[in-house]
């Protein structure tokens, strides 16, 4: 798995190729400060994950990520981001941005390591601080649901929200298809069906859209359905 690190500060940049190093499936191409050459790096080089700080030479982290999102590239290269903050604002512009991992100061080898494959397999990984402070920021929010995205909500059917409300909850694919009692590729339809109706890009999009259009609010959809043994 082909792995490039991007962060200003020479000491984080370091740290973060540090903890990659002397895995035997990375292969740590290379370690930048500069977004622009990042995005060179990335089109010549093609790794598969990006392992980004939010400051950066040239250009905001956002900025690459946004950038990344736009290149027509194969393989599609996944973002992992090292974040010094955890604001709301910060957490919910990179979700949006369809981020695969969100890590702060206090990562660890293994942390980094696990954010890093979950992002090469498609998946997303949230640091637990991150994590927590998403789903209080959330809970807190006085409006349950954004008008704009109440038409969106009502164009999916009752299982794919039965799906979107579990991944939402942190679930993963075998997971959900356990507490529905449904197989594995029919959950990965139904989660390619709500990207497609919802015109999202990926799973922290999805878990993001599942918060703001309110589906998560009053937490009793699926209270005996998840306590269900598997």
């Amino acid at each position: 798995m082909r792995v490039l690190v991007c962060e200003r500060l020479p000491i984080v940049r370091h740290g973060l190729s540090a903890l990659l190093e002397g895995e035997t499936d990375i292969d740590l191409i290379d370690t930048t400060a500069s977004g622009i050459e990042a995005m060179v790096l990335t089109r010549r080089h093609r790794p598969h994950v990006v392992v980004t700080g939010l400051s950066l030479e040239g250009m905001p982290g956002l900025e690459l990520v946004r950038r990344l999102n736009d290149e027509d590239l194969e393989p599609v290269p996944r973002v992992v981001v090292f974040s010094r903050t955890q604001n709301e604002d910060t957490i919910d512009n990179l979700l949006h941005e369809g981020v695969s991992g969100l890590l702060v100061e206090e990562v660890t080898r293994e942390q980094l390591r696990t954010a890093v494959h979950a992002a090469a397999d498609g998946h997303t990984m949230l640091a637990p601080q991150v994590a927590t402070r998403l789903v209080d920021w959330y809970r807190q929010q006085d409006a349950g649901t954004e008008a704009p995205l109440r038409s969106d909500l009502d164009s999916i059917t009752a299982r794919e929200r039965e799906v979107l409300t579990l991944f939402a909850r942190g679930m993963s694919v075998e997971e959900v298809a356990a507490t529905l009692f449904i197989g594995i590729t029919t959950v990965r339809t139904h989660v390619y069906r709500l990207r497609c109706k919802l015109r999202l890009k990926d799973r922290a999009q999805l878990v993001s859209f599942a918060y703001r259009a309110g589906l998560m609010h009053g937490g009793t959809l699926f209270d005996k359905a998840t306590a269900a043994p598997h």
